[in-house]
């Protein structure tokens, strides 16, 4: 405790504890890997918190500007990373994807090692879900049109998870803000 308050990287670890916990899963389990080999082989290679954060977050951006390509009337082209998915299932993608950086932070606030690189996961995150936000509503509106209740479904549940690590996003910053704080006070 610091002056009454809890240590800034413990509110962070709650807040992201709470967040997975709340998150919703998908409706339906999904056949096909969320990550293409490729993705799976870039998260592997890069050991720290910020550069596989930001891994996931540009398959995350991929997976709905895809799906709004694909309601769009536009296929894919032979051989494309995504091309055997449909909206749907990359809208589940990128539902599953959040989860998985929600749970990567949470082990990096449990042991921090670098709070530096936790910090610019946390910025990416939060900058990423900001946009994020803007095409899920797109792809909602999209659905609604079309009327693919599956897919509306799967854009709700990735609304409430990007929202939730939009707001996680947000508080575990205002926390890291506040310790940086506190340490020049100290070092001073």
């Amino acid at each position: 405790m610091i002056a009454g308050r809890a240590h800034p990287t413990a509110v962070v670890a709650a807040v992201l504890v709470f967040l997975i916990a709340a998150a919703p899963t998908p409706s339906r389990p999904l056949a096909k890997e969320f990550l293409t080999p490729d993705e799976i082989a870039k998260i592997q290679d890069a050991p720290e918190v910020d550069k596989r954060v930001k891994i996931y977050l540009d398959a995350a951006a991929l997976r709905l500007k895809s799906a709004e390509e694909r309601l769009n009337g536009k296929e894919s082209s032979p051989g494309e990373p995504l091309e055997f998915f449909t909206p749907e299932e990359m809208v589940e993608g990128y539902h599953r994807i959040l989860r998985s950086i929600m749970y990567l932070l949470d082990e990096a606030v449990e042991r921090p090692k670098e709070p530096e690189r936790i910090g610019k996961a946390l910025r990416n995150l939060k900058d990423r879900t900001e946009r994020d936000l803007k095409s899920l509503q797109i792809l909602k509106k999209m659905a609604e049109e079309k009327q693919k209740e599956e897919l509306w479904n799967a854009v709700n549940q990735s609304l409430e998870i990007a929202d939730g690590a939009h707001e996680g996003a947000e508080t575990g910053l205002t926390q890291f803000k506040e310790n940086e704080k506190s340490k020049k006070k100290k070092d001073r």
